[in-house]
């Protein structure tokens, strides 16, 4: 169990043409190195999770209307979930890992949208969905880790603590 749970509040506006597994890596780089220097001689581990179409990152979707437009580029298409997990150990060192899963939605009807939009699931995620919860219905594939398209891949976090220095009790 962590010792603390903190947001690490920086800036996460995209750099211009900057592709979705180059941000991510980006984001959560900054995310742990902001956090590890709050946080002195701690284990830090910081990710950010990418709904990327071809080299467009969809938004985390603050509002109906963003959601509701992701959903529409989403339909009947598959997407990749990027999650970037970095780890500064408490020397100082960071290592990032990028992992990769593929989703694929059923082609959405307007009143499919309108019900899980009125779920308000969609708040503050990113590409404006959560598999685990109403969207799974509407989810027809994916490959790769589940727990990483949830927004951190356990497996991989688990063995970077390992490296880190970190040992599961």
């Amino acid at each position: 169990m962590p010792d603390k749970v903190a947001p690490a509040d920086i800036d996460e506006t995209p750099l211009p043409r900057e592709i979705p597994i180059a941000y991510a890596k980006r984001i959560a780089a900054a995310k742990a190195k902001k956090a590890a220097a709050e946080n002195s001689g701690a284990i830090v581990v910081a990710a950010d999770t990418v709904v990327a179409l071809g080299r467009r990152i969809l938004p985390k979707a603050d509002t109906a209307e963003q959601a509701r437009s992701c959903l529409k580029l989403l339909s009947g298409r598959r997407h990749r979930v990027l999650t970037a997990v970095s780890i500064m150990s408490p020397e100082g060192k960071l290592k990032t890992r990028l992992v990769t899963s593929i989703v694929q939605f059923k082609r959405l009807s307007a009143p499919e949208m309108d019900a899980y939009l009125a779920t308000q699931e969609w708040q503050g995620k990113a590409g404006g969905y959560a598999i685990q919860g109403k969207a799974a219905t509407l989810i027809t594939f994916i490959s790769g880790s589940y727990s990483n398209i949830v927004g951190l891949p356990l497996h991989e976090t688990v063995f970077m603590l390992k490296d880190a220095g970190y040992e599961r009790v």
